[in-house]
């Protein structure tokens, strides 16, 4: 059964960090309808008076940050004692579980393009040991179909797998659509699914979907994208929780009392929970 477009949300500029000028397109209104999906950001600038100042050390509790550079570099470190960097086509999935302080400094480069989203965390999971792992350019399959290219970064495309993650087991992918072709994608039935307009926009059932906007999919086994210019799009999908969600900052717990201890154990000095190492 074919499936189409059942909501559009098209970003809009917003300033975050020090001072980092981004397209937030998913948050707290959309939890709800995008469920696994909390938050999504996307980054797309070639002045880097927008984005050098970055996000200096901050903390997460209860879910994973998923960040995806098509172009760009962006230097970490956290809590755990991590750091390294995240280049060109580059993926960093991290766990921030029971609690961690990150720090994410975009650098100079002739462009920064990219995204990052929240993956919520399930409840019986949410105090889970914090951890990340990167996902190099070299190591993501890439698939060509249907005169179409495709980079599994997670799951599986008609057999070709991805990583797995450690928790939620989304499927996350980079899909690149030449201008004048027709793609159909396959989609995991009975899991929550979007497409993410990275650069121009798309084409589902003749109508056309702005660029920088998340599309819910419906229910169905495939969806016909038509590409009139050339498409550089993002799909995820995921199971839906459907569980409660309290949201405060950069912590996102099931209850206001486990949120109100989060804030507490970062006045008392008890947030972090695991030793750097």
């Amino acid at each position: 059964m074919k499936a189409n477009i059942i909501k559009s949300v098209k970003g809009n500029a917003a300033i975050d960090g020090a001072g980092v000028h981004l397209t937030r397109v998913l948050g707290h209104g959309t939890v709800n309808e995008y469920d696994p999906i909390l938050m999504l950001d996307s980054f797309d600038a070639a002045d880097s008076s927008l984005y050098t100042r970055g996000f200096p050390m901050h903390p997460h509790r209860g879910i994973e940050t998923v960040t995806y550079l098509a172009q760009g570099k962006i230097v970490h470190r956290d809590s755990l004692g991590n750091e390294g960097e995240i280049n060109n086509g580059d993926v960093q999935w991290m766990t921030a579980g029971s609690g961690i302080m990150h720090e994410e400094m975009p650098q100079a480069s002739d462009r920064m393009l990219g995204l990052q989203f929240w993956l919520n965390l399930p409840q019986a999971e949410k105090m889970t040991a914090p951890k990340y792992f990167d996902i190099k350019a070299k190591d993501i399959p890439v698939v060509e179909d249907q005169n179409s290219e495709i980079r599994v970064i997670s799951g599986d495309y008609k057999g070709t797998k991805g990583a797995q993650p450690h928790h939620i087991q989304a499927t996350f992918m980079d899909i690149r659509i030449p201008a004048g072709t027709t793609f159909t994608l396959p989609l995991v039935e009975g899991e929550n699914a979007f497409l993410f307009t990275l650069q121009n926009g798309i084409n589902v059932d003749g109508k056309y979907w702005d660029e920088k906007s998340a599309l819910l999919i419906g229910e169905g086994s495939e969806i016909d994208l038509e590409a009139t210019e050339d498409a550089h799009l993002i799909y995820v999908s995921g199971p839906k929780l459907n569980e409660s969600i309290a949201w405060g900052g950069p912590i996102v717990m099931n209850t206001q009392e486990e949120l109100r201890q989060a804030s507490m154990d970062l006045r008392n000095g008890t947030f972090i929970k695991e030793e750097a190492h």
